[in-house]
Formats: C-alpha cells, structure tokens, sequence
C-alpha cells in the first residue's frame, strides 16, 4: 500500500475503517475509532471534587450555631416565652395594629416582600425590612448599623414616629402595664425577689432578644458543611464554586453567609444611591453610602434586595453587586449558577417554635386603640 493509500485510509470514517480492515487487518481498524471518543471526553467538564470544596467552604462559612448566646441576656424559657408573646402583639403600636411581626413575618422567612414596609397610618420608611432569621449573628442591627445588638433593635421601632409610632418609651412601659397578663410573665422572666417592678422597657427588649437569638435555619448547605457531601446536587456544588470563584465570599463569609461586615455600595464601580447609609451614624465621610452586609441565607425567599427595596429579582442583585462590589461582568450561566447554589441557604424554620402564642387579653386601658 502506498502513502498516499494509507493516508486515504486513516481519513475515513468509522465506517469505511470498519470496511477496509476485512482486507488490511484489524490492527488499522481501531485508531480511527478512538480518535473521536478521546475527543468526546475531553470536552466533558472536570467533575468537582465534593471533598476538596466541602473543606475549603468550611474554612470560609464555619458552622451555623443552633442559637447566639449574649452573656448580658441569658437565655431561660420564661424569658423566651415572654419574647414570643411580645414579638406577636400588635398592642405597643399607636394604632395597636403593627407587631414585630408585621414587617418580619415568621411564616415568611422573617420578609414581608415589600420594597419598604407600611407603618403607622401606612406611612413608609427608605429602607427595606430585613429579614430577623439568624439576624443575632450580624455585627450590628439595622441597614447603618446604629443599634448593635437585636435587644437593641427591638426598641427602635417602637417610638419611630413611621413605625409603630408610640409616643414615648414611657407610653410602651404604660401600655404594658395595661394588660394584666403580662405582669406575671415579665415577673417569672426577670423577677429577683425584692419587689422591684420587672415590667420594663429594657425587660422587653431582653425577651424579644432572647426569642430572636435562637431563630436559625440550617438547611442543606449545613449538612454540606457538616461533612454530607450528597446534601448538595452537582450543579449546586457547582454554584458553590462559582460564588466562591467569582469572589462573593470577599464579603459575604460566616456562618450568617454576610452579616459580619460594613462595606461601601458600589466598592470599585459608584451605584449611586442618595442614601447616606453609616455616615448618619458616625458622621464619618468614610463611611457614606456604607453599609451592613446583609446575611445571604434565606436570600432566594426574602425578595426584593438591598437597602432600599429596589432590586426585585436575585439574578439581578447578583449581576449588579458582581459589577459594582467586584468589578465582574458575569455571564448568564454564572448568574444562574450562583443563584443555584444560593437556593441551598433557604433553611428550615421550626414551627413549633415560631408559632403565633396565645397573648393575654386587654383590660379596660387597653381595650381600644390610642387616638391617632
């Protein structure tokens, strides 16, 4: 056989290789058919190491607590108790009509889905209502930060004239002292014995406290991270790698998945919000347009985004902070890989333990609302 006859062979198709072997041998027969079978697997992606990405999101997300002690507010169950009731009722509102629980619903993953929630007489502030589940994790409360611990926060909103608009923190002790029921529980909660009166403005705080430190949602991520290489599918673990690649994790780290951070909004590219964000809290020039790195978890059912509400979709929150925060223009397979992945941080919420409680009833103070 010439070279020109031996090139001709080898330039055939499976086919026609099968064909000439009956006459040149079969040891000719076999390179052209795997020649395009070696080609087929290299184009097969790499399938990701679930060991190696399971140890290297350790050393990133650490493991989420089952609650967040503070030293200052110990936990016991009359205090919990307390904290329930009180994060239910809507009667330390002006209008008795607005709870913690209006703008942070329980059985909505802590999100009412508004831009900006409505407050007394449907007024409306700037900012969006976050999420309240493992909120006991952040560095600080609230989108600036001014209040830095949930005992804190759950004072805020009391006396804030667009909230639930109390008159003063004297009216909210006043109205507690209004409903009979409530004196027992705050004695068995805070009482010491001496006679003093537990009802309490900064009581209040610590029982809501205590309720809001043991609202964690581990899900499948968690079972990920406790070493269940399975919890997470292959396109998940491939949304994993993509928002660690990408370099989400440069903010958004820990167990709360953000939280543990303030940084400015448009970090390498301006967003342009007029929203003075921490300046109005330290007065500082750093620090405006800066703001709480919001947690991730539950990310997928606490729409819309951001501090203002403004961002209705998660694949646009992702697009917008890869441009803006790291300077990276993702393509749509990358969005939609990262936004898989994050649907692994919507955790379980115990109903049991979020269950709206029975409140004690009105006595005669309390029976109707304030004047408005």
């Amino acid at each position: 056989m010439s070279i020109f006859e031996r090139s001709w062979v080898v330039g055939l198709g499976a086919l026609g290789a099968a064909v000439l072997a009956l006459g040149c041998g079969s040891g000719e027969s076999a390179a052209p058919e795997a020649a395009p079978q070696e080609t087929s697997k290299a184009k097969l992606p790499k399938p990701i190491d679930a060991v190696a990405l399971q140890a290297r999101a350790k050393a990133v997300f650490g493991t989420l607590p089952k609650e967040v002690p503070n030293p200052d507010n110990p936990f016991s169950e009359e205090k919990i108790k307390l904290g329930r009731m009180l994060y239910y009722d809507t009667r330390f509102s002006r209008a008795n009509d607005i709870s913690c629980n209006s703008c942070h619903p329980l059985d909505r993953y802590g999100a009412d889905g508004e831009p900006t929630s409505p407050g007394h007489e449907g007024q409306r502030g700037e900012r969006n209502s976050p999420t309240v589940y493992n909120a006991a994790l952040h560095i600080a409360q609230f989108w600036d930060g001014r209040a830095a611990t949930v005992e804190e926060q759950a004072k805020g909103p009391l006396t804030n004239p667009v909230e639930m608009a109390m008159a003063s923190d004297e009216d909210v002790v006043a109205r507690l002292k209004s409903i009979p029921g409530y004196s027992p529980l705050f004695h068995a909660a805070f009482g010491n014995g001496d006679g003093s009166d537990a009802v309490t403005l900064d009581n209040m705080a610590k029982a809501i406290g205590a309720f809001e430190r043991k609202l964690m949602t581990p899900g499948a991520f968690d079972a990920f991270l406790a070493g269940d290489t399975s919890a997470l599918t292959e396109p998940q673990l491939a949304g994993l790698k993509t928002f660690m690649d990408t370099g989400c994790i440069t903010c958004h780290a820990g167990p709360a998945v953000g939280g543990g951070m303030f940084q400015k909004l448009g970090l390498v590219k301006p967003y342009g919000t007029s929203d003075p964000g921490r300046f109005a809290v330290t007065g500082n020039e750093a620090d405006r347009g800066v703001f709480k790195v919001p947690s991730l978890r539950n990310v997928a059912q606490t729409a819309p985004y951001f501090h203002d509400g403004s961002i209705e979709t998660l694949d646009q929150a992702i697009r917008i902070m890869a441009e803006h925060q790291l300077g990276v223009t993702l393509e749509p397979e990358q969005v939609a890989s990262i936004r898989t992945f994050l649907t692994t941080l919507t955790g379980n919420v115990d109903p049991l333990y979020t269950a709206k409680p029975k409140l004690p009833k009105n006595g005669p103070a309390a029976s109707k609302p304030n004047p408005s």
